[in-house]
């Protein structure tokens, strides 16, 4: 028998799941089909709607080797395993002639651990474990968790944390969950036949395609010890998050509630001259914490590092001496010798990290106003690492909506260690980049509006001027909007101000859950969605209730950010031009995901309305403007209007 073709199984694969090839979905396989025939990389920029998971789904299984997809959110992982594998499975495996096996992989403490939901959790100041279901009452919300979750343990095949629906707490769940370091081990543990951790590591070594995130990637890369099982294919979707969830990985931190967690987890293990020095030191960092300013610190100061270097040679003692308890009333003392050796192994590896004080790194405290001071530490750029663990013995994908800015791949490509197009070498691996398109028609279905009469925005101080237009803008689209806000004060900012003025409804994000939010704005074309961060990249709202998509400001990094002003800084210092490598790169990533949000149909219509008029005068304003989806583009306000309008008119006839 022949072989299937690569265009056969594609559409196979698209009928299977109900949708329409398209010419980018089928450029992007040809070229992942190529790359992986070839080992070597590719970059792959496929717009909303391309169906870009079976663009690398169906050449990767094709292949026949194994292969591992990370990907940055929760729902595509969903998607991923629930919906797009088994539907191409099954189209696939009568031309294959094979079935191949898939299975999803997470880290540790995504999974129930049965040791802690049968024995109890290492209490810091009682003897032993206690049980967590006798301790929360069983009428309080965490009592109520608690027994769900004791239910559901009898049911669930995988114990994994997010097929439990309604979901919990974290405080719920860190009763029944365990990180990797604070894990027996299979071979010590009672429960280790039925674990369900360990049975995800037992079906990812069978499967042909491993689903997983950047984290456990991230850990994968930076820990050395293997998490994943060996592969021949990575595909990384969303990968332009995966800079900064590796570099989330690759962060240290200590505060003093955590230092003096450890100090009372290990109490009872050690003798008594080991505990009072760790005790000793704990204190001496807490004093010097409480005196803490935010900000970067270039040079570690001489008291801190007496501090730091108290809280490393106490650690590393305590280390060392954890052996049989000084108390026998210490009741499953594995797992409470090994919660505790846990958090002592981590305060001793970064006090030791900043202590050594690598140019590589940066250092710095931050305050929050509920948690207080913590010192943190993260590597000055990850592109090395990234360079070093991602790109060797294995062909690598990396596609997302949003990896060409400015016009082109370069500057994505220089986060991940790789040299510029075309010109790799030894030390650098080579690459190709490659835009397959969307299947929207932008400058038809969309409007890109500046409103470049506005004053420019300051760093402090209320803009009477961008609520004016706000306002205007909102009212002219009947509601239908969603803001994209630089921060949450300038959210809450419109969102009251929006509410004392229109007569329509305004939700804010932190007011309720996301899920809870973004369906609400999808079920009512009237209502407004405001917010930060997240929903720049995280609302999937096709259709009239989202055909406005406004941004306050140019989402640039805070000029006070630590990271990225020490990135920055960096830059210059190597001669580029740091403003456009950091800031307005991170910008750019931004505002490509935010402008995102409007066209998610070949139906949509609308405006995204940005309210900075730089985007318009400044020089860097190009740069940013080529990032985002080529919608028609406009500083005229009153023609915004009568479109916005005419949209709302459009929408309100076909409801």
């Amino acid at each position: 028998m022949t072989k299937p073709s690569l265009p056969e199984l594609l559409h196979a694969a698209v009928s299977a799941v109900g949708g329409t090839e398209r010419p980018g979905q089928v450029a992007m396989a040809e070229a992942v089909a190529e790359v992986i025939d070839d080992d070597s990389h590719l970059l792959v920029q496929a717009g909303t709607g391309t169906g870009k998971s079976l663009g690398y789904l169906v050449p990767a299984l094709a292949h026949g080797e194994r292969v591992v997809v990370a990907t940055a959110t929760l729902a595509l992982q969903r998607q991923l395993v629930e919906r797009d594998l088994p539907r191409t499975v099954d189209a696939l495996h009568p031309l294959l002639r094979r079935r191949p096996q898939f299975a999803m992989l997470k880290g540790r403490s995504n999974y129930l651990c049965l040791h802690r939901l049968h024995e109890g959790v290492p209490q810091e100041d009682e003897d032993g474990l206690f049980d967590p279901f006798e301790a929360a009452a069983p009428t309080s919300k965490l009592g109520k968790d608690l027994l769900r979750m004791r239910d559901w343990a009898d049911e669930t095949e995988t114990g994994d944390r997010d097929d439990l629906t309604p979901g919990v707490s974290d405080r719920a769940w860190s009763q029944v969950s365990v990180t990797s370091r604070e894990c027996l081990g299979a071979s010590k543990c009672a429960y280790g036949a039925e674990c369900f951790a360990e049975a995800a590591r037992e079906r990812a070594k069978l499967a042909d395609v491993v689903v997983t995130n950047h984290a456990l990637l991230a850990i994968d890369a930076i820990e050395g010890a293997p998490v994943l099982p060996s592969h021949e294919v990575l595909i990384i979707d969303e990968a332009h998050e995966l800079v900064s969830r590796v570099t989330g990985a690759a962060t240290g931190e200590l505060t003093p509630g955590q230092v003096n967690r450890a100090v009372r987890r290990c109490a009872k293990l050690v003798n008594e001259k080991a505990a009072d020095a760790l005790q000793t030191a704990a204190e001496g960092f807490e004093r010097l914490m409480e005196l803490a300013l935010p900000g970067r610190i270039e040079e570690i100061p001489e008291d801190l590092g007496y501090a730091l270097m108290a809280l490393r040679d106490a650690s590393r003692t305590v280390v060392s001496a954890i052996g049989a308890t000084r108390d026998k009333s210490v009741q499953d003392e594995d797992a409470v010798r090994k919660q505790a050796l846990a958090a002592v192994e981590n305060i001793h590896a970064v006090a030791e990290r900043i202590v050594q004080g690598s140019e590589y790194d940066v250092v710095w405290y931050e305050r929050h106003d509920r948690f207080g001071a913590s010192l943190r530490v993260a590597p000055l750029s990850v592109s090395g690492l990234l360079r070093e663990k991602l790109f060797s013995e294995r062909s690598v994908v990396l596609t997302s909506a949003t990896l060409k800015l400015g016009g082109d791949f370069n500057g994505v490509a220089a986060s991940l260690g790789l040299a510029p197009e075309g010109t790799g070498g030894e030390d650098s691996p080579d690459w190709k980049g490659i835009d397959v398109g969307s299947p929207f028609d932008y400058p038809k279905q969309g409007i890109l509006y500046v409103a470049k009469h506005l004053a420019q925005p300051g760093r402090e101080g209320s803009r009477g001027d961008m609520m004016d237009e706000l306002a205007e803008l909102v009212e002219a689209a009947g509601g239908r909007t969603l803001g994209l806000f630089s921060s949450m004060r300038a959210a809450q900012a419109a969102a009251e101000e929006l509410r004392g003025r229109l007569d329509m409804p305004i939700l804010l994000q932190g007011e309720e859950t996301l899920g809870e939010l973004i369906r609400a704005f999808a079920a009512d074309d009237r209502t407004c969605l405001f917010g930060t961060l997240s929903l720049w990249q995280g609302v999937d709202v096709p259709g009239a209730s989202c055909q406005l998509v406004v941004m306050d400001r140019i989402p640039f990094p805070r000029p006070d950010d630590p990271l990225m002003s020490a990135r920055q800084k960096a830059v210059e210092e190597a001669g580029g031009n740091g403003f456009m490598a950091v800031a307005a790169t991170h910008a750019a990533l931004l505002m490509a995901q935010g402008a995102g949000r409007l066209v998610r149909a070949s139906g949509d219509r609308g405006v995204v309305a940005v309210l900075d008029p730089r985007l318009d005068r400044a020089r860097y304003g190009s740069f940013l403007r080529a990032s985002m989806p080529d919608f028609w583009y406009t500083t005229d306000r009153n023609q915004v209007r009568r479109s916005l309008a005419a949209i709302d008119a459009a929408a309100k006839a076909s409801d």
